[in-house]
């Protein structure tokens, strides 16, 4: 099995260390393609307006000036010679991608370009990077596995998969649960303003550590009960309720003022 790897925190990241160790436990034939520098909450952006650059690190890894899904595209597309990838891996995060966060996320985003290239491709992220004692042990301890058992499976080609680890000793990690995407019942997003040394106003934009009340089967709610998370997600945000209903109201000739 050929699987590539990306991440959204660099090339030099420690959960991307642990991606590799993941990966290879499953396979000898591991590719890295992943950002020079951080690129967290890139989403799903291409460089358009600048040369994507690329380094060369080792004989199967790469160093990009571009984000996540670039990093994917150029994987897929022209660094990885032969055959294409089996399986895109992208992670593991330092920190949760949960709930209205995936719309937001490069590891996700990695995810979804290559599902858009038509290889079956994870998100893998570690929830509790803010917290005391954090690692990615509970990815690394349960993350061949999972994978593993996700691939004999199989899922739709439309569809990526997002796992989150939760934070804590591993010994206390006794299950897994297949979830669907949450929502916060309150914003952590928010901006600092400060003053920099020659008096102009910048921000620095953050979260909240705080935790909101999910309801049961969502990925926060299976991340808050020490679960690990296994959310299949796909890029269809059609909300098929409002279609329908609007259809019978608004359909047919088109109103004027």
């Amino acid at each position: 099995m050929r699987i590539l790897l990306t991440n959204d925190d660099g090339i030099h990241a420690e959960g991307l260390e642990a991606l590799e160790r993941i990966a290879e436990a499953l396979s000898d034939d591991v590719w890295v393609v992943a950002p020079e520098y951080e690129q967290s909450g890139a989403s799903r952006a291409l460089t358009l307006a600048d040369p994507i650059r690329v380094r060369q690190i080792a004989e199967r890894r790469f160093a990009t000036t571009g984000t996540p899904t670039d990093c994917v595209m150029l994987g897929v597309n022209d660094l990885v010679p032969g055959r294409k990838p089996d399986l895109v891996l992208s992670g593991v995060n330092r920190g949760a991608n949960l709930a209205e966060d995936v719309t937001m996320s490069g590891t996700v985003a990695g995810a979804i370009e290559g599902m858009a290239l038509g290889v079956p491709s994870i998100a893998l992220s570690q929830m509790g990077f803010y917290e005391e004692g954090a690692s990615f042990e509970a990815a690394e301890t349960f993350g061949p596995g999972i994978v593993k058992k996700l691939v004999e499976l199989g899922w739709p080609a439309d569809v990526v998969l997002n796992i989150n680890f939760p934070n804590g000793p591993v010994d206390r990690i006794k299950e897994v649960e297949v979830t669907r995407q949450g929502f916060r019942d309150f914003h952590i997003r928010h901006n600092e303003k400060r003053t920099d040394l020659r008096g102009r106003d910048y921000y620095w934009v953050g979260f909240r550590q705080l935790r909101s009340s999910p309801a049961e089967g969502t990925d926060l709610r299976a991340l808050y009960d020490g679960k690990i998370s296994v959310t299949p997600l796909h890029i269809d945000l059609t909300h098929q309720t409002t279609v329908h209903d609007l259809k019978g109201r608004l359909g047919g000739v088109p109103p004027k003022a």
